[in-house]
């Protein structure tokens, strides 16, 4: 550890993944010039108050640790953060288990899943924590620069409609692969509109197609039209969840999208086309 902090004082990034840690060495909080920090892979079950004295960091990586409620302080004084992964941690569980064997107890958590997020933050990641809400900092009205957000492998059921309305004109990619959404709703165009959104993946969730019924009784269709007429939308992947690609081919607004994702094949067919133009992973 010490040789790889002693060039991390030269380079600014430092790489403590797989170090098997439950605490950060203390030579880590000296490096008031890291600008990029993993300590993915370990056994920590919060951030130090200490973390939150290395302000030039950028980018931090917490990947698959043991971070639990309230244990992520720290973060809302990292003022430069623009990339922050805390994927595979417990963020969402109400208990936690401690001890081993025969030994083991549970205990509550509390606190919030996550503190004030930094302002200038341009990407989350937060797939696989056992949340079944987002936790309100990330779709606060300070976070007006925030693209990216990864929010797959949880258990959220809906999207509340202030996660659209206060990233309206900041979001670019949102993934919510893997959880138990069966529709969206976005704010009325009129109010605000989604001006970036050009990727979202909802693999694997609930999401179905309205019946005869339900179209008779006018209801809502999952994904609203709003979605494919009023924003940029250009990756939709839908695969896995029970509908065909004929169904969605009669939502309203569909016709719009396919329309735009035609054009910029046809203005990427000399160079090749970088995004995905199948149809929505359906069949």
């Amino acid at each position: 550890v010490r040789q790889k902090t002693d060039t991390a004082s030269k380079t600014g990034v430092l790489s403590l993944r797989e170090h098997n840690l439950a605490n950060l060495p203390e030579k880590v909080f000296e490096l008031t010039n890291l600008r990029t920090l993993d300590i993915s892979n370990n056994k920590l079950r919060r951030l130090p108050d200490k973390l939150s004295s290395l302000i030039n960091i950028k980018s931090l990586n917490c990947e698959n640790n043991k971070l639990i409620k309230g244990s992520l302080g720290p973060i809302q004084h990292l003022s430069n953060l623009t990339t922050l992964n805390l994927s595979k941690n417990k963020l969402g569980s109400d208990t936690i288990h401690e001890g081993a064997g025969s030994k083991t107890r549970t205990r509550p958590v509390q606190g919030p899943d996550l503190p004030p997020l930094p302002p200038k933050l341009k990407q989350i990641k937060l797939c696989s924590n056992q949340l079944d809400t987002i936790p309100p900092p990330i779709y606060a009205p300070t976070m007006t620069k925030l693209e990216r957000v990864d929010l797959s492998n949880n258990s959220l059921a809906a999207i509340p409609v202030e996660f659209f309305t206060n990233l309206c004109n900041s979001l670019v990619e949102l993934n919510l692969n893997r959880n138990s959404i069966t529709a969206l709703i976005l704010p009325p165009p009129s109010s605000c509109k989604l001006t970036k959104l050009k990727s979202l993946s909802l693999q694997y969730n609930h999401i179905t197609a309205p019946s005869r019924k339900q179209q008779a009784q006018e209801q809502e269709q999952p994904l609203p039209e709003a979605l494919f007429a009023d924003t940029p939308l250009i990756d939709l992947d839908l695969n896995g969840n029970d509908m065909t690609n004929t169904q969605l081919n009669e939502f309203d607004g569909f016709d719009v999208f396919l329309e735009r994702r035609r054009m910029l094949k046809s203005k990427n067919i000399s160079g090749g086309a970088l995004t995905d133009l199948s149809v929505c992973g359906l069949e």
